[in-house]
């Protein structure tokens, strides 16, 4: 027994501690502790109870090592000791299993259950006292003392997963704080009357909202109006931990109620946009009530005032989840570089779109990389138990809605929504938690949605036994209001006066919005903005002064040519970079990479900030940027571009992404949107690629200024050729983004030259206003020989939309061909070989707006020309030629020079690929042949 001595009182705790670690990773436990632990696990199951109780308390139990023919000895007690350790630790990984959170249907069963059995204990240990209560805090207790302290930590109103965390100290964090008081909150009577305001608040908005407005549409939170109180705690507290600004998302249920009750948007501006009144402007359309976004300050219990945004949302409920991080990241990197605490993002999700859809877990992969990190984020989801009319037992396989949270092991908190005082105790811990780990956390808020999805459907055709339920069931203000009489907090004539007092502010709000005759759109984040104004599409056509100092040129181009000396790099990259040099130095030739470069390196020098990120942007997808330089030995990161030493006004930012497009253009665009002095660029891997982030194009890049009065500047770089490299290497689908193009929501461009690259990047900074804009950039012609510009160009050069044929004599040309993007290189390589002095080749390098008069303007040279060709590479159903017929009524006159229509944009077939482009090409040069490029081949 001597040899056991050392498990008494004192060191119980430790050796759970080392049971913890034992259980999350083995192997990093001291051998001889592994071999105990390994033994008392094996012994655990291989003795039962009725066995155990045979042996007297100071005989040993000999127990084998699996996978060994080592044994170990415990004696009794030491092995009851530790049945208890193994109960305790039961009851932190399982008990959330067994909570009482659910405040409308019964839960599900799971085996086996935390039953004393299950641990090889009965009912004749109750009252023996364990030394495993000090893991508890509680010191020696009884079982029966230890259970009960369990049961109130993990198995009442909240249940939490946190022990798949792989981080000790986070563990044992987690522990110590659910230990004080049991897991339940000690409210004083101010923090109690303060809840059941918040409450009354959000279940009284909703009543006035439903008896004003029969049948309309507002997405609801009742059954979850306990959120209420907990947003209000977390913004509260977050301001005196130090919080600045608060940063959410969530979709549409319960929206109306927030935006009023937390970010106090005036009830009347809502009611006049359940009026339908129009617009004070008519410039934009807007939209529906619950899609709108705010911003707001707030002036705090304590005195502080907390900047307040709630960002806006399309009916893709996930989608604004990667908007709102990178808005939090923009404001942290703009106001608090590097210091993740003054900016918090709170997203709020849906049971069945934060399991259903792909960007939740996009978003969540995010939450720790460099380039997209915004120090943790607290995520809440309001659980209805339902998605539109689904069963959650139809709408995933995971067992919680919040599983996703484990992908980066992050603790969740499951918490009855009818318990007040437990959603905002799971608040407060989340905050906790965020701001000590800068890491996320979760909050499953369930509850249950009182009426049909959308207020108008009939729920009891698909839950006819929860509805039943539901409609007897008390609101949550009803239950704590109840719980606050019994304890003597309140009287009934408190909630009468507080709810009489509350639904007279809203009725003078609702009298003061029917005074008005029209909605007023208040703009989102209004001070990010100032100096910013709307642009309509004459203003987009106008000329911008982008030229640049050509001594203050030639100083950048020097130093991002230059490598540190006292560093060893791969010969390749030498090479690489003292061509570069001698582009600028000495040949006068620059290529594709350098107007990249020059670009961000002259926007820099004048205080503009750039973020680029996407797949492999860092070098290049071909390899042609390398933006970061690695150091040979070390793999040190060297970034020329924040090596500018005199010329460094601003700083930049470039980040290979996670294999996402959805997520991180989202994300992008969320960053351009609070920060517009920043050039923000989202690069595709391939143009194709982007399509995985359709809704984003969809919902917000093309649209959002006409939906919710939002400039943008997101840049998305998107390589775009036909180079036989099959059909989802080709083709970047530009007709789907002139499709989206109207008025003046965004510019869409096709370069074919490093210089006018350059000045069309910075002219996207230059003007006063924001704009999307799409460019289709290069691969092959990234090292064309043809496709340099001079240092002139640079200098004293502007964008030009369109670029007309400089070697053409206007009066012999026959033919114009009007083309875009790389397709000009090899109509020009076919017009010189053919030696076709009568055709001209007209670049048209912007697409949207159209520069309708500019293209006039070079037509109209041709006097003697008989026919306009529309020449490109793309099938006829894709590329930009409906466009043009849309947008220019003289194209219904040219002759278009095409593939076929086809359902994929390229032949997988190399072969077929270089015909049906050899094809297209003498069809331009031989009208002729008109009936072979038309025939199915």
């Amino acid at each position: 027994m001597d040899k056991y001595s050392f498990l008494n009182a004192a060191n119980t705790a430790f050796f759970a501690d080392l049971y913890d670690q034992y259980l999350i990773n083995p192997d990093s436990v001291e051998p001889s502790w592994r071999a105990f632990f390994q033994g008392f696990d094996f012994g655990m199951e291989s003795v039962d109870s009725e066995e155990f109780e045979s042996i007297n308390r100071s005989e040993l139990i000999t127990v084998g090592i699996p996978g060994s023919d080592k044994k170990v000895e415990v004696p009794q007690d030491v092995y009851k000791e530790f049945q208890v350790v193994r109960l305790i630790d039961g009851y932190r990984s399982r008990g959330h299993l067994f909570t009482e959170t659910n405040p409308v249907r019964d839960r599900r069963k799971y085996f086996p259950t935390l039953a004393l059995e299950t641990f090889g204990l009965d009912k004749s240990d109750l009252d023996v006292v364990f030394n495993a209560g000090e893991i508890l805090g509680i010191g020696p207790s009884s079982l029966k003392k230890i259970i009960e302290h369990l049961e109130a930590i993990y198995c009442d109103a909240i249940g939490i997963e946190y022990m798949y965390i792989r981080n000790p100290e986070r563990v044992q964090w987690i522990q110590q704080w659910l230990n004080v008081n049991d897991n339940h909150p000690a409210y004083n009577t101010d923090e109690k009357k303060n809840i059941l305001r918040k409450l009354n608040e959000a279940v009284s908005f909703e009543t006035f909202l439903h008896t004003k407005y029969v049948g309309q549409k507002r997405f609801s939170l009742e059954g979850n109006e306990s959120l209420i109180p907990a947003l209000d705690k977390l913004v509260e507290k977050a301001s005196d931990m130090g919080v600045e600004q608060f940063v959410m998302g969530m979709a549409h249920r319960g929206r109306l109620n927030v935006l009023t009750n937390i970010f106090g948007k005036a009830a009347k501006d809502i009611f006049s946009e359940f009026e339908g009144k129009d617009y004070e402007q008519q410039v934009f359309d807007g939209d529906v009530k619950y899609h709108l976004g705010w911003t707001s300050d707030r002036k705090t219990d304590n005195g502080k005032k907390i900047n307040m945004n709630i960002a806006p949302n399309p009916s893709h409920l996930e989608t604004v989840g990667a908007v709102v991080e990178g808005i939090t990241r923009a404001k942290q990197d703009r106001h608090f570089r590097d210091d993740y605490s003054k900016v918090l993002p709170i997203i709020v999700h849906g049971d069945a779109a934060i399991a259903g859809q792909g960007i939740s877990y996009e978003v969540v992969q995010m939450a720790q990389l460099d380039g997209y990190k915004t120090g943790g984020t607290i995520h809440i989801v309001v659980n209805n138990q339902i998605g539109f009319t689904t069963n959650y037992l139809d709408g995933r396989s995971s067992t919680y809605c919040t599983d996703v949270a484990k992908v980066t092991l992050s603790p969740v908190l499951h918490v009855n929504a009818d318990d007040a005082e437990a959603v905002v105790h799971a608040a407060t811990f989340a905050l906790d938690y965020r701001m000590r780990f800068q890491r996320d956390v979760f909050i499953d808020l369930l509850g249950y949605r009182k009426y049909g999805h959308n207020e108008g459907d009939e729920p009891r055709f698909t839950q006819p036994k929860l509805y039943k339920a539901i409609s007897k069931h008390k609101n949550p203000r009803e239950i704590y209001a109840q719980k606050l009489i019994e304890q003597g907090v309140i009287d009934p004539e408190f909630v009468k006066k507080i709810e009489a007092d509350y639904k007279k502010v809203l009725e003078e709000e609702l009298e003061d919005s029917r005074k008005e005759q029209t909605t007023v759109i208040t703009p989102f984040m209004r001070d990010e903005w100032k100096g910013f104004v709307p642009a309509q599409e004459d203003k987009m056509l106008s000329q911008i002064d982008t030229t640049y100092s050509k001594e203050k040129l030639q100083k950048l181009a020097e130093k991002i040519t230059t490598l540190p000396e006292d560093k060893k790099f791969l010969r390749k990259i030498e090479r690489l970079i003292g061509e570069r040099n001698k582009m600028f130095f000495e040949n006068d030739k620059l290529d594709w990479a350098m107007g990249e470069l020059l670009a961000y390196a002259s926007l820099l020098e004048e205080g503009f900030a750039v973020r680029f990120s996407g797949q492999d942007v860092e070098r290049g997808t071909f390899s042609h940027r390398h933006a970061v330089i690695k150091v040979e030995d070390s793999e040190e990161e060297i970034v020329l571009l924040n090596e500018l030493k005199d010329q460094q006004n601003a700083h930049f930012d470039i980040y290979n992404s996670l294999l996402s497009e959805y997520g991180v253009v989202g994300f992008d665009y969320g960053y351009a949107m609070a920060s517009p002095n920043t050039l923000t660029i989202w690069e595709a891997q391939f143009g194709d690629f982007s399509n995985g982030a359709q809704i984003m194009i969809d919902q917000y890049i093309s649209s959002a200024e006409d939906k919710w009065k939002l400039q943008n500047g997101l840049v998305m770089l998107l390589p775009h050729g036909y180079e036989g490299q099959g059909a989802e290497h080709s083709s970047a689908r530009m007709e789907r983004y002139l499709q989206l193009c109207a008025k003046d929501n965004m510019f869409v461009a096709d370069c074919t030259t490093p210089a006018n690259l350059f000045h069309l990047l910075r002219r996207q900074m230059k003007v006063d206003y924001r704009k999307p804009l799409i460019v289709f950039t290069p691969k092959s012609l990234l090292r064309h020989p043809k496709a340099v510009s001079s240092v002139d160009e640079f200098v004293n050069g502007s964008f030009q939309t369109v670029i007309d044929d400089v070697d053409a004599q206007a009066k012999k040309i026959k033919s114009v061909v009007l083309c875009t993007g790389k397709f000009y290189y090899d109509l020009l390589e076919a017009k010189i070989e053919r030696k076709r002095s009568d055709v001209a080749l007209v670049r048209l390098e912007q697409l949207f707006p159209l520069p309708v008069e500019k293209i006039k303007e070079v037509l109209a040279k041709y006097t003697n020309a008989e026919e306009v060709v529309w020449a490109q590479e793309e099938p006829r159903n894709m590329g930009a030629w409906s466009h043009l017929l849309l947008h220019f009524e003289e194209a219904r006159n040219f002759r278009v020079a095409s593939r076929r229509f086809y359902a994929a944009p390229a032949a997988g077939s190399t072969t077929r690929s270089k015909r049906r482009h050899a094809q297209v090409i003498d069809y331009v040069f031989d009208k002729t042949l008109d009936n072979m490029v038309r025939k199915p081949k």
